[in-house]
């Protein structure tokens, strides 16, 4: 009897160890073709669906930034009027166009349908200072290496937004990090390259670690446009302001050496600065880029999927998959670690808060200050101090997820800017009592978005209009002409033999 019983034991291992060799030896087989290519990219190949033929896993996943259905507590994926939600935005860029339309992005597949959606662009129209150039479209797609490739870099930025509608098409994607050939790691936009240059380092000797993080640098960055470029002078050339360090005191400095300028508030005169989006500054400061995490580690987790293990191209927050984004390197409850990013984003948001109302004051109050006859020579040091405050609110508010990456650098810098925005407001309630005006300023209701726009002469019906117009009668023409200049690119298209299918 128990020779039967071990018999049977035996068969029933035996196989269980077969099913266990035929699944590895699948496993095997399926990885050894996983990446057998069906196409040849080309070097300047824009769209993802056709690194998609070879690459399936990783597509398939980076097309998951079209749901829009995560909430945090500072957004999500979703879109969010950001003006909607804090008015006071409104008076803190009056005069410039985040003043009309400030929403928060989406995923990178809305890349460029956000651009088309925004106020602040719309293919013709044009600004008080002219057409927006093309260096805006420089993060937005992977056809901006293919155009810069095409008819050069300078030439690229020399472009208006409006004259690249029909060129710039297909979202933030494959080719903008990848080499079509080897598929490793690359860096596609120049500014980059330029801004290390500048620093006197070398990116060519990046790890592979580092690069996990430089090719997010090359977007989720604060840069201007150099109109001062030595043999491009007028050209809006896309710079990194990194030449002498990338806190936000260097920066500043930066600025301020040059006088750079991105725009004249329009009711305190301020020449102000505008933070686009600090995010690698700002990591770099916190204490998962001292311990050697890469932005990709968090943002873009390894996943398996058929017994393929592959980076997964779903660029989100790492709150929303916080298994294999947090729980790789913390063992501690999800909620756990949800939570604590949460406290961490509060208490900034409490700060910044405090911050931004200091602000909306100071420019009202300085508005008053220049009705009431003040000088230029008055009120310079006091401009300065709006300057340098708004600077520290905007860089600490814009670079993504900074609350969380740097919440000690955060917290002192808009320590700092609480200082200088409390000495500007000291400087402003002395002025005022020497101009005759010895009482608090009436304060408008900015309780909406509609009121504050309002009150800086904004014309919403109009900007509406216009916007509604490009969409309905010009864009359409311009997305059928890329439509047939991508038809040509099928056409080119070199299918690989599949005799080793």
């Amino acid at each position: 009897m128990k020779n039967k019983v071990l018999f049977v034991v035996t068969i029933v291992v035996v196989f269980l160890l077969g099913l266990l060799a035929s699944s590895i030896i699948n496993r095997k087989s399926e990885a050894k073709y996983q990446y057998v290519p069906k196409v040849n990219i080309a070097e300047n190949e824009p769209r993802n669906e056709v690194w998609g033929e070879n690459f399936p896993l990783e597509y398939q996943s980076s097309l998951q930034t079209l749901d829009t259905t995560f909430r945090s507590y500072q957004g999500g994926s979703g879109m969010t009027d950001m003006l909607e939600e804090y008015p006071a935005f409104v008076i803190l860029f009056a005069g410039y166009g985040f003043s009309k339309d400030y929403n928060q992005g989406r995923g990178h597949a809305y890349a460029v349908d956000d651009v088309h959606n925004s106020l602040r662009t719309g293919g013709p129209q044009e600004k008080d200072d002219g057409p927006m150039p093309a260096t805006c479209w420089t993060c937005k797609s992977p056809d901006v290496p293919r155009l810069m490739n095409e008819i050069g870099v300078a030439e690229f930025y020399s472009g208006t937004f409006a004259e690249n509608v029909s060129e710039v098409v297909n979202p933030i994607g494959c080719a903008d990090c990848h080499d079509p050939k080897s598929m490793k790691l690359r860096i596609t936009r120049p500014a980059l390259v330029e801004a290390f240059d500048a620093m006197g380092e070398d990116i060519n000797l990046a790890t592979h670690n580092e690069m996990r993080s430089l090719v997010c640098a090359q977007c989720h960055v604060e840069y201007y446009f150099d109109k001062t470029r030595p043999g491009e002078e007028g050209v809006p050339y896309l710079t990194f302001p990194w030449k002498d360090g990338m806190t936000v005191e260097d920066m500043e400095n930066y600025y301020d050496a040059i006088e750079f300028t991105d725009w004249t508030h329009k009711l305190s005169r301020a020449p102000m600065l505008k933070a686009q989006h600090p995010g690698y500054e700002t990591f770099k400061t916190g204490v998962h880029a001292d311990r050697g995490v890469s932005c990709a580690d968090c943002h873009m987790p390894y996943k398996s999927e058929g017994g393929q293990k592959f980076t997964d191209h779903h660029i989100q927050s790492p709150l929303n998959n916080v298994s294999n984004a947090c729980q790789v390197c913390h063992r501690e409850d999800a909620n756990k670690l949800i939570e604590n990013v949460y406290e961490r984003q509060r208490k900034s948001s409490e700060t910044r808060e405090k911050l931004e109302h200091l602000l909306v004051s100071a420019h009202l109050e300085a508005e008053k200050c220049w009705n009431l006859g003040a000088t230029e020579e008055q009120m310079k040091p006091i401009l300065t101090d709006i300057r340098h405050a708004q600077w520290r609110w905007d860089y600490s508010a814009a670079s993504h997820g900074a609350s969380f990456h740097a919440p000690v650098e955060i917290a002192r810098v808009i320590g700092s800017g609480l200082a200088k925005a409390q000495e500007a407001r000291v400087k402003l309630a002395r002025m005022l009592a020497e101009l005759g005006h010895n009482k608090p300023i009436d304060m408008p209701d900015l309780s909406t978005k509609a009121k504050a726009q309002e009150y800086i002469g904004l014309d919403m019906q109009k900007e509406n209009a216009a916007k509604a117009n490009f969409k309905e009668n010009v864009l359409p023409k311009w997305l059928e002409e890329a439509k047939a200049r991508e038809a040509k690119m099928d056409d080119a298209k070199t299918v690989v033999s599949t005799a080793n299918d």
